[in-house]
């Protein structure tokens, strides 16, 4: 393993940074980066609904599925070595999707994506604990880190948007190439090799469990987000809970585990990760939201619409940075807890968006709920960084990124079947009289329903059904922003209690 001075960091490693951030932004963003794309992916490709769903799930699936392993291989045979085969991967996957010629080629190559993401991601913030060795110096190059991991996911949509406006759809995926290939020649020049000195044996049979725990956890959310709850989400659930204990019984038993379980009995090491999970839970939650609110309700175009998203992402850069700043100076509990208690204003300040509200509410409130996740994500990914010794640091990033991976799926998940359990009730008790059994049955499933069918209508009835649509929609978007500013509330609150007096000590292999 590269051996470095605890000296402070120079140039070399701080221009290494930035070769390790630039790919990072590109993978997090390509979880979001369809969502303005799809229409022009159906016109070009023509798929089936089903694998238009697969086109834009796999890419998720595969990368929460494989980031455990792939921390672990890279802790074993190099995390530079692991580094520079993914991003070969990942820009041969980038050029399949851009060219692909029917939805099945598509559907592979994001396949290949998600493989390559998944192998790059633990590696680039695994990496940054060789390079920076001063544990000041580190903070903030987590912070930086921490900005182009969780913005990239709120900057997708507006990146999207430009390039759609500009481009053919697959120019979303074509952008990646030029970036992998300059990740390719710099990573030889500035990065370090780096791995487990002890490498020990490979635990296919745990790569195994742990692939088969988290994606029908994955599936299952994603399937609860999409539709009522099915036999198939139910029985994907609970799959993926009873591999997860299998998953956790055998990491007990071995010497050199992937994850090692103990960590969790630390309140310190257990509330960053689940405190990971919740904020990325209500940011994503929250912009799943918003947006059929900006199209939908305010009739804003998705570009205008992706754009005005756009001010969110910049509250999670310019935060995580600073938190990052003040983490050099700050115990870790007060900045952690500063983070859901943003989260909860910004929350709160969205649910009070009205049908005829605009973005004078919206927009602060993204900003808010932006800034908070930046500030946790940070101080989380450090105490996990910090729980364990530098030869483990590519498993520990797995493992955060895994938490981020959960949290993501169940904001989606959870967040959306609340918002569509009030909207249906919602529009069943206020849809307008003379409006047939059927069409009132189909509108109150969704709100693009609702709307089609309100213009298919002629006269009063359909201006009055798309308003009560409209209306019942902004209800069951206020009921579960109000349910997560809470949660983000007592997050705070455990926070404060937990990290108490807690210390993060780099150099040693124990978060205090």
């Amino acid at each position: 393993m590269a051996q470095m001075t605890p000296a402070g960091a120079g140039p070399r490693e701080w221009l290494g940074l930035a070769v390790l951030t630039i790919p990072v932004i590109l993978l997090s963003n390509s979880i979001t980066i369809l969502f303005l794309a799809v229409p022009w992916i159906t016109a070009g490709l023509r798929p089936t609904g089903t694998e238009l769903l697969w086109i834009m799930d796999i890419y998720t699936f595969v990368l929460a599925g494989l980031l455990m392993t792939m921390g672990a291989l890279g802790d074993r045979i190099g995390r530079r070595r692991v580094l520079l085969g993914g991003a070969v991967v990942f820009g041969v996957g980038s050029a399949a999707a851009a060219y692909s010629t029917s939805p099945e080629l598509l559907i592979a190559a994001r396949v290949l994506l998600g493989v390559g993401a998944a192998t790059l991601m633990p590696s680039t913030l695994a990496l940054i604990r060789t390079l920076f060795r001063d544990p000041g110096q580190r903070k903030m190059a987590v912070g930086i880190w921490t900005a182009g991991s969780s913005g990239g996911v709120v900057l997708g949509p507006p990146l999207g948007g430009f390039l759609l406006e500009y481009f053919w759809w697959g120019s979303v995926f074509l952008i990646n190439v030029p970036f992998m290939v300059l990740l390719l020649i710099a990573g030889v020049m500035l990065l370090p090799e780096s791995m487990d000195p002890r490498k020990g044996r490979f635990d296919l049979l745990g790569a195994v469990l742990s692939l088969a725990a988290v994606l029908p956890l994955i599936y299952g959310l994603k399937q609860l987000a999409l539709e009522e709850p099915s036999l198939w989400a139910v029985g994907a659930l609970a799959a993926g809970v009873a591999f997860g204990v299998a998953f956790v019984r055998r990491q007990r038993r071995l010497a050199d585990p992937m994850i090692d379980i103990d960590l969790f009995r630390r309140p310190v090491f257990a509330t960053a990760v689940s405190g990971y999970a919740l904020v990325m839970f209500a940011l994503t939650g929250g912009t799943y939201l918003a947006s059929p609110y900006l199209q939908q309700v305010l009739g804003l175009s998705p570009l205008p619409a992706a754009l005005w998203q756009m001010p969110a992402g910049a509250g999670v850069i310019v935060a995580a940075v600073v938190a990052g700043y003040l983490a050099q100076r700050v115990r870790p509990g007060p900045i952690f807890a500063a983070g859901p208690l943003l989260m909860g204003a910004g929350l709160l300040l969205m649910a009070q968006v009205q049908v005829d509200s605009g973005l004078a509410v919206l927009v602060p409130g993204t900003i808010l709920v932006g800034a908070g996740t930046g500030i946790v994500a940070t101080v989380a990914v450090d105490i996990v960084l910090g729980s364990v010794p530098p030869e483990r640091s590519a498993r520990a990033s797995a493992l955060s990124e895994t938490s981020l991976e959960l949290g993501t799926a169940l904001g989606i998940a959870l967040m959306g079947l609340i918002s569509t359990a009030v909207y249906s009730r919602t529009l069943l008790d206020t849809v307008p009289e003379g409006l047939p059994e059927a069409e009132t049955a189909a509108a109150s499933e969704t709100l693009s329903a609702a709307l089609a069918i309100a213009g298919e209508l002629s006269g009063q009835l359909g201006a009055q059904l798309a308003a009560a649509a409209r209306s019942a929609f902004t209800l069951g978007m206020q009921v579960p922003l109000y349910v997560t500013a809470a949660l983000m509330v007592a997050l705070a609150a455990v926070a404060l209690f937990a990290l108490r007096g807690a210390t993060i000590k780099h150099a040693e292999t124990e978060v205090h």
